[in-house]
């Protein structure tokens, strides 16, 4: 008989992509553990937004009404804990510890970790990042449209973003934050639709609550800004992945075939830290998807011979 500790599968992440991944494997009646230590990157937005029938809501009320729905199925275990380490051992099955929970196993194990952003130490960044300094015109771009713009960042890609941008307003700046690393076909792509350049160092962001108020120079300007889109590097969100050897991408994303198992055999990847598409529909989606997928193999695999 299987110890409590047990389990078919084990997601790490209790956000979006992993609780849609168990609810698909507790409705398939698959014993989940579901593990979450309750640090969901988008913890600082205050709306979820392009995401049909939730257009507007709170993100944290959207994840509690989800992990409400998921837990009403027995079949799936919620533990609000951090896992801290994760192994593949000589059997094939796969152990996570947690610090204060112990250890858990599994067969195969699914990781939702998401990822970290790696803000910058500007007075006010962090305030502001979710808010009124966001990363996706997508999400966002439509409830500030018109308003006076900002784009921090710098490098060849500037001409791609502002082409973006400027279909959500004309009111727009580029911060390179010191000088241009961008040559002159970027300088005139400005030039033409009057974006303005502004290459002094930046000191502090100005702002009041989350709401951004203006950009505080170098030189003693503070110039009026009410949005600013930021493109930041980010890490991935858990050690985990590089605890198991799971490769990376040139991206720092997790690298997936198209069953999103990530390059170790019987783990899966879903949600920010594999993909560039960084959207609450596309999280739970794929989370769908791989759920299915994972349920379909094992009740195949109980009632099929497999192939040798």
């Amino acid at each position: 008989m299987l110890s409590a500790s047990f389990f078919e599968f084990i997601i790490v992440g209790g956000s979006y992509a992993g609780l849609s991944a168990a609810m698909a494997l507790g409705r398939a009646r698959c014993r989940v553990l579901v593990l979450d230590a309750g640090e969901p990157r988008n913890r600082t937005t205050p709306h979820a937004h392009n995401l049909l029938l939730h257009d507007g809501d709170a993100p944290a009320a959207l994840a509690g009404r989800a992990r409400q729905q998921v837990a009403a199925y027995p079949t799936v275990q919620l533990l609000d804990a951090r896992a801290t380490g994760a192994e593949k051992l000589p059997d094939g099955i796969f152990q996570v510890t947690t610090a204060a929970h112990g250890a858990f196993a599994a067969p195969t194990l699914l990781l939702a970790t998401g990822l970290r952003d790696e803000l910058p130490p500007l007075p006010g960044f962090a305030e502001c990042w979710g808010a009124s300094i966001i990363h996706c015109p997508y999400c966002h771009g439509y409830e500030v449209a018109d308003q006076p713009t900002g784009l921090w960042m710098n490098g060849e890609m500037v001409a791609h973003m502002v082409a973006m941008l400027l279909n959500w307003t004309r009111k727009l700046t580029v911060f390179t934050n010191g000088p241009a690393t961008f040559g002159p076909d970027v300088r005139a792509l400005l030039l033409t639709h009057k974006v303005l350049l502004e290459e002094t160092p930046v000191d502090a962001l100005l702002h009041t609550g989350a709401q951004l108020d203006g950009v505080g120079l170098a030189d003693g300007r503070a110039l009026p800004l009410r949005v600013l889109y930021a493109k930041v590097p980010w890490q991935q969100g858990s050690d985990l992945p590089a605890q198991l050897g799971c490769e990376l991408d040139e991206m720092s994303l997790l690298r997936v075939d198209e069953q999103y198992q990530t390059s170790v055999p019987g783990v899966y990847a879903l949600g920010d830290n594999c993909t560039m598409m960084h959207q609450l529909a596309n999280a739970i989606g794929v989370g769908n998807r791989v759920g299915g997928m994972l349920s379909r193999t094992l009740i195949l695999g109980r009632t099929l011979p497999l192939p040798a």
